[in-house]
């Protein structure tokens, strides 16, 4: 779903449930870039100066994954003289991966909000301004606690309640907001890890990840990247889907933002199901993609 409609999301689970593994897979079921992108994404990448020499245009999606360690430059984007390109940029039409998001420091992270929100960052300088274009998807991963075992139902978590808080508040509720999924990976049990059944290759998931975004192309947007006055038009819900959303609005003292992004998500999973339309189950769906966050952080 958040390949299908280049969605931020947020992974939430204890060590070893196969939070990375997920986010790096999923690079393989994106489309590959369009001739217009590959050539942006190839610009940015000269810039940075990791071009591999005579190899041509990137033709697939890039995957950064910076260590939790990086400074605020080589995320964002800076340095000395002339600005570079940060990670954020060379995620451009690709993946940003942030594995252990509460690690990163609090002011690095606050410096997310404006490129995920406007698709670009602007360096200023005395001399100069330069900006660089920085439309990726992020996909964070996180433990539940510092000792990584809250709500485990094998493992008991050794934290106290602060330490849960503690840990926890290192994501603000405005960098959430901009997440649009938020969703529990939890342990496997061993016998589902040993007789678990078949499911979709790469390839299958792939395809279907392109029949939703051919259908996104069609309308002129894509869903992620849907601008406000579009989603009344483009996300037009009945009589059920509106009190739906509605009472999960109030329920969940859900903010403007994540109201347009429930809408936004809801149209990628009727894209996903060949629906024209979109229904009170759609929305449902999603807004339940919206609640993770309110069991962990209240």
């Amino acid at each position: 779903m958040a390949a299908a409609g280049a969605h931020n999301v947020l992974m939430i689970g204890p060590p070893g449930s196969g939070k990375t593994m997920l986010a790096k897979r999923l690079a393989g079921i994106l489309p590959s870039l369009t001739f217009d992108e590959a050539i942006e994404t190839t610009k940015i990448h000269s810039v940075a100066g990791i071009l591999k020499s005579g190899g041509g245009l990137v033709r697939e999606c890039p995957f950064r994954a910076p260590h939790h360690t990086i400074s605020d430059a080589g995320l964002i984007g800076g340095g000395a003289g002339v600005p570079r390109p940060g990670e954020v940029s060379l995620a451009h039409n690709g993946v940003l991966f942030l594995d252990e998001f509460p690690e990163f420091p609090r002011n690095v992270l606050e410096m997310l909000r404006q490129p995920i929100e406007d698709r670009v960052v602007t360096i200023a300088r005395s001399s100069m301004t330069v900006s660089f274009p920085s439309g990726f998807m992020l996909v964070a991963a996180m433990n539940p606690c510092m000792c990584g075992f809250f709500g485990d139902a094998t493992r008991e978590c050794r934290c106290t309640p602060a330490m849960i808080q503690r840990y926890l508040g290192k994501i603000s509720g405005p960098l959430l907001d901009r997440i649009d999924i938020h969703v529990e990976v939890p342990t496997v049990p061993y016998k589902e890890l040993r007789e678990g059944p078949a499911v979709e290759s790469s390839a299958e998931i792939r395809t279907r990840v392109q029949r939703a975004r051919e259908r996104q192309v069609e309308r002129g947007y894509n869903n992620a990247r849907m601008p406000t006055r579009m989603i009344r038009k483009l996300c037009e819900l009945d009589d059920a889907g509106e009190r739906t959303l509605e009472m999960a609005v109030r329920r969940l003292g859900l903010s403007a933002r994540a109201h347009d992004r429930i809408l936004k998500v809801a149209r990628t999973i009727a894209d996903l199901g060949g629906s024209e339309a979109v229904l009170a189950k759609h929305v449902a769906e999603a807004v339940q993609y919206r609640s993770l966050d309110r069991n962990y952080w209240n």
